[in-house]
């Protein structure tokens, strides 16, 4: 690297005070390489009051605790209170002083900001960076970091960087990493993995053929090593060579990274991934044992994270279930359930086959990421919200990133977590009453995307309901006694700006940014009526939620008044009964014909009502030409979030479920195959009642034991379940008690799933079944369950079919 960068994305970011002050160190890659940005003398501030500033600066004076400078700024509270800044040179005096302040009865405002994230929002930077170097000669230098064999690689340091934000599109280095041990810890070998490259680190002497040659087996890949101590350097010293920018894995932190650290410990070797040549550094939830890691320059992330975070759910998140999910291939072991003895064997017998596992790991968590785009999801939301890459959650701090800084620009500083509380309490969702029934063409019209257009129709936003707030005859109205401003507000431009560019993504088809922004706009909605946010207040989310249910009632009346009958609605969702008297392309022509006149209705509405442009948009999304609205089981009263129906699209059928057992996780695959094809009966006018016999007389014979397995996750440790202990937990408590006799490990301690069955001796886990499994109880709880939330509505039972007697005259 021979020229000054100047401009990258955002890696890593860390404050730290160095000497007598605060340097904020960002780490970004460029097209030229890794660039080490030092950003120095910045201070930390926070907010006094101006009529709690002389308390303030005796309270500091007695404590000796020295303010860099005070300033009365052209900032003002919520409740128009003007404040003075107070600044430190260091984060030590900073949280000295926020503590002293604090203990004296003195109110701070924006005191839990770290110097680096202000420094990054104040300027409206959220990944890409561009950036110059101080005055001086010495302020780029071209760093060499030398691993142990020798080998190194460069990076810039950059010291009094000033920056600013940039579009950058960079290209981030990749690579899969999985690790295979023994039970205590005890590390076989490590793979590594990514388009280009393919390891796998393995302790044990290469193979040799029966002339004592060495036998090329797993040469290309696999590399030898003598015993743990020289695996850990070796490894260490590989992947700061091969200087990746992301490190990815499955349950990479808590497990892999984490024990790979542990077993450095233990030999006392640095733990040196980062770019810098410097170890690690672990901090780990106060409430939970997730644990987070910072590595200098490089940023680790976790496959079940990410994916959760991209609102992706799957029953489990085992790779070897999601592998097969998403790609079609699962791990390569005989038996995934007991596969550390599979491991442990093919260590001690067979190295190439287990480094083959471990290598094939790594190659589905890449497979994975390629898949679903996970790169480019953390990438895009990094570059949408100033959240760093590798952030978990972070909903609350992706909307204060956005609205922060336009905040402080218009004279306001945050109010504080609590300030906004209340005894009001914002409803949910609006969901109606249902009208259960078998219906023959039903319309479900959807509001796209309700939230976000009521807030950018209503203008509802936190600095625009304090303006709104001092001028009510000339503000909008809310709920709960709010007003919002009609020019004072910010999120309605950001969403609207979010809304065009995920209009954008969709015309280009990229699938990652649309979901990107997706996520975080239907995360402000939460985000307002969370007690976690700085900005939680319920007026904010209770105008929108109450406005949500005043649109979907009045909705419906316009519905039901043009003779049309709402059976059913749910947040953003009406589902409209036409009759059977149409045929599938009238229904379609119907449903566009009512999309129109409502969005038209509330054009004219909004427009005579509050003088606003409307913002609503409902959609015709779905025609089923058949539909179940089923009951509460043994009540009369429809259910709510539960249906199935049929859609029928160029001759194609496709029956969907919603909340019904084929789509839950706690029915056994025996409910899932008979809803299916009962449902598709029914729906198709098609005979029904052999078909239940049958179903019945196999699962009598055994035919569908493979199907009869339950699975549901512990939730806590299995002996903090004492009053209330479920199926699950009697089968675990009884597979533990015999690991235990047997000398095995306990399976079941520590919370996760367990899959069991119901025997005539009550629930066992699958893999110590040992009494005959209680077929009465399965058809019971399994096939009548499912056939009597539809058989009634074709004039019929399940027990009617199924008793021996009635059949005798039938």
């Amino acid at each position: 690297m021979n020229q000054l960068v100047k401009n990258g994305f955002l890696l890593t970011r860390q404050s730290q005070d160095l000497g007598h002050g605060t340097v904020i160190t960002l780490w970004l890659k460029t097209a030229q390489g890794a660039v080490k940005l030092l950003i120095e003398n910045e201070q930390s501030v926070f907010f006094v009051i101006n009529n709690q500033v002389a308390l303030a600066k005796k309270l500091l004076n007695e404590q000796q605790i020295a303010a860099a400078k005070t300033a009365p700024l052209a900032l003002k509270t919520f409740g128009q209170d003007e404040v003075t800044g107070f600044y430190f040179n260091t984060m030590r005096d900073f949280y000295s002083a926020r503590e002293c302040l604090k203990t004296g009865g003195v109110k701070c405002y924006e005191d839990d900001f770290r110097p680096d994230d202000r420094y990054l929002m104040e300027r409206f930077i959220t990944a890409g960076i561009a950036f110059v170097g101080g005055e001086g000669a010495g302020d780029e230098r071209l760093r060499e970091v030398n691993s142990s064999d020798g080998s190194g690689n460069q990076y810039l340091e950059v010291a009094n960087a000033r920056c600013r934000a940039q579009q950058v599109d960079i290209d981030l280095v990749m690579i899969s990493i999985d690790i295979e041990c023994a039970m205590d810890g005890t590390l076989y070998s490590i793979g590594a993995y990514s388009d280009t490259c393919q390891k796998v680190f393995m302790i044990g002497p290469a193979p040799t053929d029966t002339d004592g040659n060495t036998d090329s087996a797993g040469a290309n890949y696999i590399v030898w090593i003598e015993n743990e101590v020289q695996l850990l350097h070796i490894f260490l010293a590989w992947l700061r060579d091969y200087d990746p920018d992301i490190i990815i894995g499955w349950n990479v932190i808590n497990f892999d990274m984490d024990l790979l650290q542990k077993r450095c410990d233990k030999y006392g070797i640095s733990f040196t991934i980062g770019r810098d040549n410097k170890p690690a550094y672990w901090r780990k939830n106060k409430n939970s044992e997730q644990k987070y890691l910072e590595i200098a320059g490089r940023v680790v992330l976790d496959g079940i994270d990410v994916l959760k975070t991209a609102t992706y759910n799957f029953p489990s998140f085992t790779l070897d279930y999601v592998a097969n999910v998403l790609l079609g291939v699962g791990k390569k072991v005989d038996d995934v359930d007991n596969r550390i003895k599979e491991i442990t064997d093919n260590f001690l017998y067979n190295k190439p086959a287990l480094a083959a596992y471990n290598l094939e790991d790594c190659r589905l968590v890449w497979l994975i990421f390629e898949q679903t785009l996970l790169l480019d999801f953390a990438k895009l939301r990094a570059q949408l919200t100033g959240l760093a890459i590798d952030r978990v959650g972070g909903s609350v701090a992706a909307f204060t990133n956005l609205y922060l800084p336009k905040l402080h620009r218009s004279g306001y500083v945050a109010p504080n977590m609590g300030d906004g509380h209340s005894s009001l309490v914002s409803p949910g969702g609006y969901v109606m009453d249902s009208i259960p029934g078998l219906y023959t063409n039903v319309l479900v019209l959807d509001f796209k995307s309700l939230y976000p257009s009521i807030i950018r129709t209503f203008k509802i936003d936190p600095m625009g309901m304090v303006e709104g707030l001092a001028t009510p005859d000339t503000s909008i109205p809310g709920f709960d006694g709010a007003y919002f401003s009609r020019e004072q507000h910010f999120l309605p431009d950001i969403i609207e700006s979010l809304w065009s560019e995920r209009d954008k993504a969709k015309r280009e088809k990229n699938a990652a940014l649309s979901q990107a922004i997706k996520i975080i706009m239907n995360s402000f909605y939460g985000v307002l009526g969370s007690n976690g946010c700085r900005f939680y207040d319920p007026r904010l989310s209770g105008s929108i939620t109450k406005r949500s249910h005043a649109i979907l009632k009045t909705t419906k009346e316009w519905i039901e008044d043009k003779g049309y009958k709402v059976i059913y609605g749910d947040t953003d969702s009406i589902f409209v009964d036409i009759s059977a008297d149409y045929n599938q392309e009238q229904s379609r022509a119907l449903g566009k014909e009512l999309q129109d006149v409502i969005n038209e209705k509330w054009q004219q509405t909004i427009s005579e009502k509050y003088g606003l442009h409307s913002q609503l948009e409902i959609e015709f999304e779905t025609h089923f030409s058949k539909f179940l609205m089923p009951t509460i089981r043994g009540l009369d009263v429809g259910t709510k979030k539960r249906y199935a129906g049929l859609v029928e699209n160029n001759g194609e059928q496709k029956i969907i479920f919603k909340g019904l057992e084929s789509v839950r996780t706690d029915w056994t695959e025996l409910a899932k195959i008979f809803q299916r094809e009962l449902y598709h009966r029914v729906f198709n006018n098609l005979e029904v009642a052999d078909y239940v016999k049958e179903m019945v007389a196999k699962t009598r014979a055994g035919e569908f034991d493979g199907c009869l397995v339950y699975r549901k996750r512990l939730r806590r440790k299995l002996k903090d379940y004492v009053k209330n202990v479920p199926p699950h937990v009697k089968a675990a408590r009884l597979a533990d008690e015999q690991n235990a006799k047997e000398g095995k490990p306990l399976k079941y301690q520590n919370k996760g799933w367990v899959e069991y069955l119901l025997t005539l001796n009550g629930p066992q886990t699958k893999e110590q079944l040992s009494a005959a499994l209680d077929y009465d109880l399965y058809i019971e709880r399994q096939l009548e369950a499912v056939a009597d939330a539809i058989l009634p509505f074709i004039g019929t039972s399940f027990a009617e079919i199924t008793d021996a007697q009635l059949s005798l005259f039938s």
